[in-house]
């Protein structure tokens, strides 16, 4: 095997996703996370993995960092930052550890030894927590080291079948020079939505003259299908009675419950996936709605804080209808994890494993199509 081309940090690691998506190209001098179970799965997959550091992103420092890293990758934690979360953002406990993860960056830099390229990945809204106020904090830590930014929203539908929309803030020294094939004089459509488009008018016209509108192509795989992922026979997962079945029906709204009767006087074997939600119903009051989708697209992976955030798999052949839980297996077929990825044995810790990673597909592409352009100075061909 040839020896790597490049090299990585991987911070808040989790299982190894974006050092899957690199590929054996890239070699990791240092990865780092607080989670024990996640740390294992790393270890089982990367062995023997001495690179890996179990510990607080707080207690690392430069200096624990034996080469200049052409990367660093960070999916720093998301809670303090989502739509769903509790609006701390960048002050919070959890979404907050981005500032110890930049002070290593900023001492590597007081060494001259700071990576050429940062590529930060987080939920969507990055871009309007705290009035865009943090997603400014971020672009303004990144230029204020010497990076010239720009931000992607990538969906990972692209690459499988499961609705996973991340944004994806890419910083590159501006020491680097780069083809200028990747660059945009204006936002690209298929990765600059509407939200980043004001995220970028929100930012100060210092930040904006260090903005750059990264232009990578659409990649020309072809998607597995939804129904070609999901097991008839699955391990860690049993099918639901009929009664339990029955009773998820009943939690149907009748927009969803007719959803349900379309795919069987269809007469085709449909595969859809359920997420139970709280509703407010007509009167106000709050309901829990079980909610179906048959276009062929998982629901968003998350991680299992309780039953209502584990996805439940509808199988409909003709007046045949049955659903359970979506399997590890398939779980991590959704986050683009090979066949020969190890999991972990117990369920919940599975699919926290899948729910709380970055689609490898997902890395793979801006791999190719940017960080490896960016370095290399040459555009690389689309997947």
């Amino acid at each position: 095997m040839a020896e790597p081309s490049f090299n990585f940090l991987e911070f808040f690691a989790g299982a190894g996703m974006a050092r899957l998506g690199l590929g054996s190209e890239w070699k990791c001098l240092l990865a780092n996370d607080i989670d024990p179970i996640k740390a294992a799965s790393y270890r089982a997959n990367f062995a023997p993995a001495h690179e890996l550091t179990l510990r607080d992103v707080g207690t690392v420092s430069a200096d624990d960092i034996s080469e200049r890293a052409d990367l660093a990758w960070a999916s720093f934690p998301c809670q303090d930052l989502s739509l769903a979360g509790n609006g701390a953002g960048l002050k919070g406990g959890r979404s907050g550890t981005f500032w110890s993860f930049w002070r290593i960056i900023s001492e590597l830099r007081t060494q001259d030894r700071e990576p050429s390229i940062i590529a930060l990945e987080n939920v969507y809204g990055t871009l309007t927590s705290n009035k865009g106020r943090d997603f400014s904090a971020i672009v303004g830590a990144l230029v204020s080291e010497g990076y010239r930014v720009g931000a992607l929203v990538i969906d990972a539908v692209h690459f499988v079948p499961q609705s996973r929309p991340r944004l994806f803030i890419v910083g590159v020294q501006a020491k680097v020079a780069f083809p200028e094939s990747l660059r945009s004089s204006v936002p690209v459509n298929a990765w600059h939505s509407q939200a980043v488009i004001d995220a970028f008018e929100s930012l100060p016209t210092g930040l904006k003259e260090n903005w750059i509108w990264w232009k990578v192509p659409l990649p020309r795989s072809t998607r597995k299908s939804l129904s070609a992922i999901i097991e008839e026979y699955p391990s860690g997962v049993v099918w639901n009675s009929a009664e339990k079945t029955a009773q998820l029906l009943d939690m149907m709204s009748p927009l969803n419950a007719s959803k349900v009767n379309d795919a069987v006087k269809s007469g085709r074997m449909q595969v859809g996936t359920i997420y139970r939600r709280t509703r407010l119903s007509p009167a106000g009051q709050k309901v829990q709605r079980a909610e179906v989708r048959f276009d062929g697209i998982a629901g968003c992976l998350r991680t299992p804080g309780g039953g209502s955030s584990r996805q439940t798999v509808l199988i409909i052949e003709g007046k045949s209808i049955r659903s359970r839980l979506l399997s590890p297996r398939a779980a991590a077929r959704l986050m683009g994890l090979p066949e020969r990825y190890k999991l972990p044995s117990n369920y919940n810790a599975a699919y926290h494993l899948a729910g709380d990673g970055v689609a490898v597909p997902v890395v793979r592409h801006l791999g190719r199509t940017l960080f490896k352009p960016l370095l290399a100075g040459s555009l690389m061909t689309a997947d």
